[in-house]
């Protein structure tokens, strides 16, 4: 009986949860070191890393033994709590769960278990190193810098650590648990929370080793509580898998951000003009066109992303230069602002689904010259007043208003004289 109790155990791939755990942090590995070789070349990093970690490492000495940088001799002690702040509230939990387990390990539930508390510890582990990484980076500065002694940084690193630890899981719980706005309600209770109180023990405690340790055994407490709470959890697998698919692209996300474009998310009413008012008083074909072309570009949030970026950059540039060129300056950046937004209405009256509705050239035109005034004057106003008030200061705040006004028109029509064909 022992015999066949043996054999059909081995009959298994995995006789034990402990073995499909291993397989999957095997598996996890192989992922992520796939995902960094289809973007880096090994060969190539080597000339980068060797070069660059002895140059670091030779830094890092000097700062030891050395003299500090003179320009840390201006940064207050609030910036590296700030940092490792920051550095908290980044990452999360991957679990190593997959989505066949729901058919194949839905009667196993002590598998699952043990799959999440091997991939919890992973995730924790790894947490753990990153945030001491970056903290014995940051340990020259504390001891030699801000004359932090040794207890007190062995009690920050500590309580670091800990609170990364709270942290993740809190979060991690909210994220399986929680959806939409409330999500973010909770997400702040979670992880802004913690993060703030971290900050300011790190601040008023720095030269007190004892209450760092102590602080860091109530982060202790909350991970051990929020470890089990998170153990009991039922009902969430699916939210699981897709957080646990997120965490597990994290790399490969950053890598692809300048490659591809971010998904649109699913709206199922759009978040301004949500009733679909009319913005012309017109009741004309070339009105309604233009005004659906003006709502068509507020509501995508890559073109108003585009737009507020360029006037925020246009602000920047009309302020820094002097006076005499400022006006040059803002004809030009208002100029390239009225050829964008041509160029997104020809592509909007262009639009295979716009050709099904009967409108001809001609209108299309007229719309357009409708709708380039309109969306050019904010833009034209702002940068205005950013060339008149500090050009001529009183006067500036009467006349900037019917300065930019009059620019977003009379640019605005004659650039849709010039590319708009009618």
């Amino acid at each position: 009986m022992l015999r066949r109790i043996n054999m059909s155990r081995n009959s298994f791939a995995f006789p034990a949860a402990r073995n499909l755990l291993r397989r999957r942090l095997f598996s996890h590995f192989r992922e992520q070191t796939a995902i960094i070789r289809t973007a880096v070349d090994w060969t190539v990093l080597l000339y980068i890393l060797i070069p660059g970690g002895l140059l670091g490492g030779r830094f890092y000495y000097g700062y030891w033994s050395g003299n500090l940088p003179g320009w840390f001799s201006h940064v207050p002690f609030v910036v590296v709590p700030s940092l490792l702040a920051i550095l908290l509230a980044t990452g999360g939990i991957v679990l190593l769960l997959q989505e066949g387990d729901l058919l194949f390990l839905r009667q196993r539930q002590n598998w699952i278990s043990t799959i999440l508390k091997g991939g919890m510890v992973y995730s924790l582990a790894v947490t753990a190193l990153k945030m001491a990484a970056v903290y014995v980076i940051l340990l020259p500065f504390l001891i030699r810098g801000y004359d932090l002694s040794a207890a007190s940084a062995y009690g920050l690193l500590v309580l670091t650590i800990t609170c990364s630890w709270a942290v993740k899981l809190l979060g991690h719980i909210v994220k399986v648990q929680r959806q939409g706005f409330r999500r973010r309600l909770w997400l702040i209770l979670a992880v802004a929370v913690p993060c703030g109180i971290y900050l300011r023990l790190a601040l008023f405690w720095k030269d007190s080793p004892a209450l760092l340790f102590l602080a860091a055994a109530g982060y202790a407490v909350v991970t051990v509580l929020a470890f089990r709470a998170r153990l009991r959890l039922r009902g969430t697998f699916v939210n699981d898998v897709r957080e646990d698919y997120k965490q597990r692209m994290r790399i490969a996300a950053i890598l692809l951000r300048r490659v591809l474009d971010k998904p649109r998310p699913t709206r199922y009413k759009p978040w301004i003009f949500r009733k679909s008012q009319p913005l012309l008083a017109s009741k004309l074909p070339e009105s309604r066109f233009a005004a659906a072309g003006m709502k068509a570009m507020l509501r995508n949030p890559a073109h108003l992303k585009l737009y507020l970026q360029f006037t925020g950059v246009s602000l920047v540039a009309i302020l820094i230069v002097p006076v005499v060129l400022k006006w040059l300056l803002y004809i030009v950046l208002t100029s390239m602002m009225a050829y964008w937004l041509t160029s997104f209405w020809n592509l909007f009256s262009g639009d295979d689904y716009i050709g099904i509705l009967p409108f001809t050239k001609v209108q299309k035109a007229d719309a357009g010259s409708k709708a380039m005034p309109i969306l050019l004057t904010p833009f034209a106003v702002l940068c205005s007043a950013m060339l008149c008030i500090p050009a001529y200061g009183w006067w500036g705040l009467l006349i900037f208003i019917p300065v930019g006004a009059a620019a977003g028109i009379w640019i605005g029509r004659i650039f849709s004289v010039i590319r708009f064909a009618r």
